[in-house]
C-alpha cells in the first residue's frame, strides 16, 4: 500500500543549491509536540511550531514552502513575556549542520553538579533547548523559545554527527563524533562534559537512549553496535550480526527492543538485553551475502525510526524508497517514494512520519491500528522488567515468548 502524503516544507530556492551543504542530516520533533526542527542546509535550523504546520497542510494542501509559513505565523519578540506561545525561528549556527535534538527540563531531576546556585542557566518547568551537531565538532544548545544562544559546547574534533537527550528530564546530553568518541555532557551544570565514552575504533554516526534512560546504544563504522551502562559510563556488550557501517538506531517505547540500520542492506531489531537478532527487515532481495553486503550495493539504510505504538518501523534507504515495517510481518505494510532521503522520524503522536531530502522536508501518515489488549500489556510490563526477569515469571512458556517479542 502507498503511503498517504500528509505535507511537506520546501527549503527556499539559492544560488548554492548545487555546491555541497544542501544536505538535510536530521529532523526532530519536541517531546511535547509542539515544535518541529529540521536543517535546511548551508548552517540554517528551521524551528517552527507544529501545531501550525498541520494546519497549513489542511489548509492549503500538501504543498507548503517553508518561507511562506513566517507570513502567517507571529514573530517572537524576546522582551514580549510571550515565553509559552510557539513561534518561528530561523537559526544560523554558523557551519554545516550534521544533528540536532530537543531536550526537555524536569525541575525535580537535580543536576550532578553540587553548586547549582552558581550556574549562568535557571532551566525551570518550561525550558526546552534544541542542540545542533555542527562539522567543525561543536555542538551549541538553543532556548527554542527564544531563539537565542546559551552554549557553545567545544572538545569534539571532529563533526558531530548525531545528539540525543535523555527521556528523563536531566537534561544529559550524548554526542557522537568522527573523532570516534561519544561525549556526555550536563547541560543543567553549564554543559560541563562529564564523560568520554571510548570503545569505537572509527567514525561513531549514531547514539540512542532506551526510555527509562539507564541504557546507551552507540552505532557506527566498521558492523559495531556497542551498548552502556549510563549510571556508570561502562559498555555492557557489542552486538555482534550487521556486514556493513552502522547508521542509525533507536531503542522501542518500552525498552524492549532496539532496531538498528546498516549500509549492509538490513534493519535489525534486537532483544538489547540479551544481544539477540529478533527480526530481521531485508531492503535487496535475495539479501546480499556477507562479501557482498560489505560494499556498494545501492540499497544502504539510511534511517531508522520506532513509531509510538511499538508496532511500527519506518526505514529510509538509498533505493528511493520509505518503508514502513510491522513488527511482526516480514514485508513492509507501507510504502513512499523519496529521492535522496538521509533521515526520518516519528511525530510526538506517531501520526505522522517526517523525512528529509536536499534541505526539504516530506510527511507521510503513518499506518494507523488499534493496538491489542496483549501488546498493550506486553509494552506495560516490558517497560519496567527487562528479559531476564521475564523468564523467570512462573507463567507459561507462551507468554514468556509473548513477552520477549518472540512469537
Amino acid at each position: 500500500a502507498r503511503s498517504r502524503a500528509v505535507g511537506e516544507l520546501l527549503a527556499p530556492t539559492s544560488p548554492f543549491d548545487k555546491k555541497c551543504g544542501r544536505e538535510n542530516w536530521t529532523v526532530a520533533f519536541a517531546p511535547d509536540g509542539s515544535y518541529f526542527a529540521w536543517s535546511q542546509g548551508h548552517r540554517i535550523v528551521k524551528l517552527v511550531p507544529w501545531s501550525q504546520c498541520l494546519n497549513n497542510f489542511l489548509l492549503h494542501g500538501t504543498k507548503n514552502v517553508a518561507n511562506s509559513i513566517s507570513t502567517r505565523l507571529p514573530r517572537q519578540n524576546s522582551d514580549s513575556g510571550q515565553k509559552n506561545k510557539p513561534c518561528e525561528h530561523i537559526i544560523d549556527c554558523g557551519d554545516i549542520v550534521w544533528s540536532l535534538a530537543f531536550g526537555s527540563s524536569v525541575p525535580e531531576k537535580q543536576s550532578r553538579c553540587v553548586n547549582i546556585e552558581w550556574h549562568r542557566f535557571k532551566f525551570g518547568q518550561d525550558q526546552l533547548l534544541l542542540a545542533t551537531g555542527l562539522n567543525n565538532g561543536r555542538i551549541k544548545i538553543w532556548d527554542v523559545y527564544t531563539g537565542k544562544l546559551l552554549l557553545n559546547l567545544m572538545d569534539h574534533t571532529e563533526v558531530v554527527r548525531d545528539l540525543t537527550f535523555a527521556p528523563d528530564g536531566s537534561l544529559i546530553l550524548v554526542s557522537a563524533s568522527r573523532d570516534k568518541t561519544l561525549r556526555v555532557w550536563d547541560l543543567k551544570d553549564d554543559g560541563n562534559m562529564m564523560k568520554v565514552l571510548r570503545g569505537h575504533q572509527n567514525w561513531v554516526y549514531g547514539c540512542a537512549f532506551s526510555p527509562d534512560s539507564s541504557i546507551l546504544c552507540s552505532v557506527g563504522a566498521s558492523k559495531a553496535v556497542f551498548l552502556w551502562d549510563m549510571d556508570k559510563c561502562s559498555m555492557i556488550r557489542k552486538l555482534e550480526g550487521h556486514h556493513n557501517d552502522v547508521v542509525a538506531c533507536e531503542f522501542s517505547p518500552d525498552g524492549a527492543l532496539l532496531a538498528t540500520a546498516s549500509y549492509d542492506t538490513r534493519v535489525y531489531v534486537w532483544d538489547p538485553h540479551i544481544g539477540a537478532i529478533l527480526m530481521e527487515f531485508g531492503h535487496l532481495f535475495p539479501p546480499p551475502t556477507p562479501i557482498f553486503a560489505g560494499g556498494a550495493n545501492d540499497r544502504w539504510v539510511r534511517s531508522v525510526s520506532f513509531s509510538h505504538d511499538g508496532l511500527h518501523i519506518a526505514s529510509l534507504a538509498d533505493d528511493k524508497m520509505v518503508r514502513f515495517w510491522r513488527i511482526d510481518e516480514e514485508y513492509p505494510v507501507q510504502v513512499a517514494p523519496l529521492n535522496n532521503g538521509l533521515c526520518c522520524t516519528f511525530s510526538t503522536d506517531g501520526s505522522v512520519l517526517a523525512a528529509g531530502q536536499d534541505g526539504s522536508v516530506y510527511f507521510w501518515a503513518t499506518p494507523r491500528q488499534v493496538s491489542s489488549l496483549q501488546h498493550l500489556c506486553r509494552m506495560a510490563i516490558r517497560r519496567v522488567m527487562p528479559t531476564s526477569q521475564v523468564k523467570n515469571l512462573p507463567i507459561p512458556l507462551k507468554v514468556v515468548e509473548f513477552l520477549c517479542y518472540q512469537i
